[in-house]
């Protein structure tokens, strides 16, 4: 990926969306209730600081909705009101669905100064796609990516776990899938079960099994490695946090806002655990990790260490920061008999 570089968010709640999908509510998951215009884009720029002079380190994003399916005239007018800003280096993206995307688009976007193309796959299951309402199949998605890697757009892929008809061995198949497309990086995003939604109607009428917290962490830390491997970032792991989402907007399902540091802890655990195979009812132990791991090696409240001790029969489990070692690495220094 480029250089990263400073996000200016217009959120377009909804706008464009042909479907309903059955998880969706963006006003609440964004917190943004009024669909973006013109005012509302040359707005956020002036409340960036960047109304003026060099923009070649800011990015103006367009989230939620589905851009490329906007009326053409509202379209238009969007990405005409960050003119001036594409004029002074700054960079556009923005975030669709794969069946919205065609050669006549992606020229309008070239030239509208759009780097980043955001597309929301969600699964590569179309048995999963049909029963979350998504209206579109993996053959589009494949389609849609294709073409946009083919004219110098960066891509990155959104996928969710935990939809309704979805499985872990599923969800793997589509992390499979998304990796081979060789995007530029990836969202994960598991369920959330939001307020006004036909989900949350599915899950209070017992048609769907919520996607909880312990289900997602374990997934997506199968999930995780599948694009480290093939050198893909995962850019996003679980929704971003809101006031809304927190405060019970997200009635159930795999919300958390710390997520990513759960699926990271849950990889270090794995990781531990294979080096303490075989030992058992030592006194003490040693793990090392680089320094800024430590916590991720502890886990939420020291679970990993409490889940270590009682599973091997340790007295003492100490996490010792070295150096040397990179941000994903764990290795066993000492053990205590």
């Amino acid at each position: 990926m480029s250089a990263k570089r400073r996000i200016i968010p217009v959120f377009v709640p909804h706008l464009g969306c042909p479907n309903d999908c059955v998880f969706c509510n963006q006003r609440r998951i964004s917190g943004a209730i009024e669909p973006a215009d013109a005012e509302t884009v040359r707005n956020a720029i002036e409340a960036a600081g960047v109304s003026e002079g060099d923009c070649s380190e800011w990015e103006l994003a367009f989230y939620g909705g589905s851009f490329t399916a906007i009326e053409e005239c509202s379209r238009c007018e969007l990405l005409k009101a960050a003119e001036s800003f594409t004029k002074r280096g700054g960079a556009l993206r923005l975030s669709t669905r794969p069946d919205c995307i065609s050669e006549k688009i992606l020229d309008e976007l070239l030239s509208a100064g759009v780097k980043t193309i955001e597309l929301g796959c969600q699964s590569m299951d179309n048995e999963v796609l049909l029963k979350s309402g998504r209206g579109h199949t993996k053959e589009d998605t494949i389609k849609a990516a294709k073409l946009i890697k083919s004219r110098g757009f960066e891509l990155i892929l959104q996928m969710m776990t935990g939809l309704p008809g979805d499985t872990f061995e599923k969800s793997l198949q589509t992390a499979h899938e998304l990796a081979q497309l060789s995007p530029n990086g990836v969202r994960i995003y598991p369920t959330v079960i939001i307020r006004d939604t036909p989900l949350c109607d599915m899950w209070q009428s017992d048609k769907y099994k919520e996607h909880t917290i312990d289900d997602a962490v374990e997934w997506c830390s199968e999930i995780l490695p599948v694009f480290e491997n093939a050198g893909i970032p995962v850019i996003r792991l679980g929704l971003n946090p809101t006031d809304d989402l927190s405060g019970g907007d997200a009635v159930a399902g795999a919300y958390h806002p710390a997520f990513g540091e759960l699926v990271y802890s849950r990889l270090f655990l794995k990781k531990a655990k294979g080096l303490l195979n075989g030992i058992q009812e030592s006194k003490s132990v040693c793990i090392g990790v680089n320094p800024a791991s430590i916590s991720k090696m502890s886990g939420h409240k020291k679970s990993n260490v409490i889940s270590l001790k009682s599973e091997f029969g340790i007295e003492e489990i100490k996490i010792q920061g070295v150096s040397e070692l990179s941000k994903d690495e764990v290795v066993l220094i000492c053990v205590e008999k």
